[in-house]
């Protein structure tokens, strides 16, 4: 394993909140070819996590990443953060989501598990505070 492993803050900066102007670009950085997620239930394949994630850059327009808890051991990734997100009509969104991920043996994610806790939003901006 690497130790040139990626990290839920460092991917959803570059893909969201300080994008780097390439999308797939951003995405090749901190996920492996392979990648797949689930979040609250649902599973989306590489793709349609890119396609979630290119929404969301039309959305958002400032936002943070407060990581509470962070582990790696070997292959395995788990935190507890929050997402606060500001959308292009002002208004807010801010998510706890705890995470369990899978890295890559090159150190990018091949697979994260994710549930979501709304805290402070519409319910209609639920999938803003999650990479789904």
């Amino acid at each position: 394993m690497t130790t040139n492993r990626t990290s839920i803050a460092a991917a959803l900066n570059d893909l969201i909140l300080t994008p780097v102007p390439d999308l797939q670009e951003a995405a090749d950085r901190h996920f492996a070819p392979d990648y797949r997620q689930r979040t609250d239930g649902e599973w989306a394949d590489r793709e349609g996590f890119l396609e979630h994630i290119a929404h969301l850059r039309t959305v958002v327009t400032d936002g943070s990443i407060e990581v509470h808890d962070e582990l790696y051991d070997d292959t395995r990734y788990a935190d507890r953060h929050t997402v606060h997100v500001t959308k292009k009509d002002g208004s807010t969104v801010r998510t706890e989501v705890y995470l369990f991920g899978e890295f890559a043996p090159d150190g990018r994610f091949r697979r994260i598990e994710e549930v979501t806790l709304m805290l402070e939003g519409a319910e209609a901006d639920r999938n803003l505070g999650s990479a789904r």
